[in-house]
């Protein structure tokens, strides 16, 4: 199995075993991806989940950055308005100021199906590295990615809560298809 980087054509396998070239810019269909945050909230005996309803992404491994990410932060949604309203603020996302969330890569290594990350995550002014694992997969004329890693939220500025309530880490996921 071969191992690529930004600065070589990436090789993904088929199911089938054949081998297919990823070269160019692929973007993420927003209409069938989800981005997604689980964070553990009251000590950890409840996890708040929710999503973002608009964001953009484009991969291409043959250029710096390889993986750009943004995210609309008022799109935040956890199906319950006051809280959403209350992730909106300045206690946590700060979208007045900050409303964008970014994710840019600064490494991206391809082996097989299994693409490694690392980048700078983005938020409330605020900025972590980041390190993720994905899975990048052929499905037609089309990729399907899962990625998924943990972030210390509280390095974001967002540790409001009483006593501790809100444990780290939050978990945050990308799931979707990516299209030329």
């Amino acid at each position: 199995m071969s191992t690529d980087t930004i600065t070589k054509p990436s090789t993904i396998a088929k199911p089938s075993g054949a081998r297919s070239t990823a070269r160019g810019r692929w973007r993420i269909d927003p209409a069938r991806s989800r981005v997604e945050f689980r964070t553990p909230t009251l000590w950890g005996l409840a996890t708040v989940k929710g999503h973002f309803e608009r964001h953009e992404a484009s991969l291409d491994l043959e250029r710096s950055p390889a993986i750009e990410l943004v995210i609309d932060a008022a799109s935040l949604n956890t199906n319950l308005a006051f809280r959403d309203a209350h992730l909106r603020s300045p206690d946590f996302f700060d979208v007045e100021n900050h409303p964008q969330v970014r994710f840019v890569s600064d490494t991206a290594t391809l082996d097989g199906e299994r693409l490694k990350v690392s980048g700078r995550l983005y938020a409330a002014g605020k900025s972590l590295p980041l390190k993720l694992a994905a899975s990048l997969r052929r499905v037609g004329d089309e990729f399907e990615i899962d990625a998924r890693t943990y972030a210390d939220h509280r390095k974001l500025g967002m540790s409001h809560g009483l006593l501790g309530m809100i444990p780290t880490p939050s978990e945050l996921i990308v799931h979707g298809r990516l299209v030329q």
